[in-house]
């Protein structure tokens, strides 16, 4: 009899228990039900689904359901919301845009006019073919020898047709004998690109127009440079050389349309830095030439010439004078002439 009535107590116990426990799955049922209706109606547009971050079940509610907020580097439960992952490294292409287009991914240098391939091909560079970056590297002298014939090999692939050899010569020379800020290197060389276009090059030496392409660019720019500054950097120093080199210029300049006019404010700066004077004098030559370059009397004058007698007029009436020589030897013009445009200036500044 006492074993049945245990038996009894077990079975009520039991049955309560079960009752229990249906109770509570069907109330945890209800909750993630309603939770599960309230986070989709609030899910932000940054979201995305994505479950290749996380394998697994969600240690809250037990779902595999996951979604990836990029914007925040967060991965959460799509079901209870539960945070798995946050600060999560972002894989993709670093978003920095250095050409203005519309996509913004990038992986490696911008692009470049100054090079014939702007910049789009990789480069095995001769510095890290030396002896001395070689011992930094640990290339034994056959390693180096081979990566020495890999490089002209490289160099030959890349200039296999006349078009890619003349603009390779080209940029090299726009680089190394151009003398330019990389905003004006980029000028000029998309001027030698046009004129290539065009034709201008054919039966012309690729150094003087590519000189031509410099000058026009310092000259757009108001940095002039005097033709016989670039002729000398180019290694055109001989008259016929100087002359064919203005042809060029006036060449290019009418087919491209760079018709800018340089006046004798804009050496104004560069004669004053070879010259190694004082801001004042600097100054005072901008007040007189504003004095003064009204007057008709400057017209069909060299405007080197003109910006050289400024400076020296200036320079003589500070405490910082400069001869008559080292004023020629900047601006390019004889001591008879910068005389002969003193005693007009002088007589400007006289009648004013």
């Amino acid at each position: 009899m006492a074993v049945l009535t245990i038996q009894l107590e077990v079975d009520i116990l039991s049955d309560s228990t079960k009752a229990r426990n249906s109770s509570r799955k069907k109330a945890l049922s209800g909750s993630i039900s309603s939770r599960r209706s309230t986070i989709t109606d609030s899910v932000r547009p940054s979201r995305n689904r994505n479950t290749e971050s996380m394998a697994g079940s969600c240690i809250i509610c037990g779902a595999n359901s996951w979604d990836s907020d990029e914007t925040r580097g967060e991965t959460t439960c799509s079901e209870c919301g539960y945070v798995a992952t946050e600060n999560m490294i972002d894989p993709g292409a670093e978003w920095v845009n250095h050409s203005n287009g519309d996509d913004r991914s990038r992986v490696g240098a911008p692009t470049t006019l100054t090079l014939s391939d702007k910049g789009l091909s990789t480069e095995i560079r001769r510095s890290d073919l030396t002896s001395g970056a070689a011992k930094r590297h640990g290339l034994s002298g056959k390693a180096l020898r081979d990566w020495r014939r890999r490089q002209r090999i490289d160099q030959r692939s890349k200039t296999r047709d006349s078009r890619s050899r003349n603009l390779s010569v080209a940029m090299q020379f726009i680089r190394d004998r151009g003398d330019l800020t990389p905003q004006i290197e980029q000028e000029a060389a998309s001027l030698y690109r046009h004129s290539v276009e065009r034709g201008l090059v054919t039966g012309r030496s690729i150094r003087g127009v590519t000189a031509a392409c410099v000058y026009i660019a310092a000259r757009e720019a108001k940095i002039p440079r005097k033709i016989e500054d670039i002729g000398e950097a180019f290694d055109m120093t001989s008259e016929v050389e100087i002359k064919e080199l203005k042809r060029t210029i006036r060449l290019v300049a009418r087919n491209l349309g760079t018709h800018h006019i340089t006046g004798p404010e804009e050496y104004f700066e560069k004669f004053h830095s070879d010259l190694g004077l004082p801001p004042a004098v600097l100054g005072m030559a901008r007040e007189v030439w504003d004095q003064v370059k009204d007057d008709l009397s400057w017209q069909g004058k060299k405007p080197s010439g003109i910006a050289g007698v400024v400076i020296y007029y200036a320079s003589q009436n500070s405490t910082s004078p400069r001869t008559q020589s080292e004023v020629c030897s900047v601006s390019g013009i004889s001591e008879v002439t910068l005389r002969g445009l003193l005693k007009i200036l002088n007589r400007m500044v006289r009648t004013d």
